[in-house]
């Protein structure tokens, strides 16, 4: 097995265990069984810790693993903040925000991110030498472009909540 191989297999699997991390607090929290709005980030969990991972071993799926795991963050990264300011702490201090909050909870989501980011870029990787992408920040696959998506999606589910709530 070559070095790049071992730590593309190295990163998916700690996306893989990261993502099943994330699946089990979140299924302990909220268990579908209870609501069946749960049911989604159930759902949504599965696809993140079995499919993306299994996708991002193979090489002409790498980018849609890459899509799919950053659309996922997008989406759980709005929710939990939706839910956290729906259910605001007594005070905001650094202590509350970090305990009782979703904050952590997001940033697993980022490492979750960052490590399929990792794998995309390793995907890319042609030997030691490469020199970084240069390009527009907004194009794909900057991470221009997520951030632009991030805030896209987040106006879409606040316009959404606002005109029908």
């Amino acid at each position: 097995m070559m070095q790049k191989q071992k730590l593309r297999l190295l990163l998916v699997l700690g996306l893989a265990f990261v993502s099943f991390g994330g699946w089990v607090l979140h299924g302990r929290i909220h268990p579908p069984s209870e609501l069946p709005h749960n049911y989604i980030p159930f759902i949504a969990g599965l696809i993140g810790m079995i499919l993306v991972p299994i996708m991002f071993l193979f090489r002409k799926t790498v980018a849609y693993a890459y899509v799919i795991n950053g659309m996922l963050v997008i989406i759980g990264t709005i929710t939990m903040t939706h839910f956290s300011l729906a259910h605001p702490p007594e005070s905001f201090t650094f202590v509350t925000v970090a305990q009782r909050t979703l904050f952590p909870d997001i940033a697993i989501l980022f490492v979750n991110f960052m490590l399929g980011k990792a794998i995309f870029e390793l995907e890319l990787l042609k030997g030691e030498g490469t020199p970084a992408r240069h390009g527009r920040f907004f194009r794909y696959p900057n991470l221009g472009w997520w951030g632009v998506h991030l805030f896209t999606l987040s106006a879409v589910y606040t316009l959404g909540h606002l005109l029908w709530s």
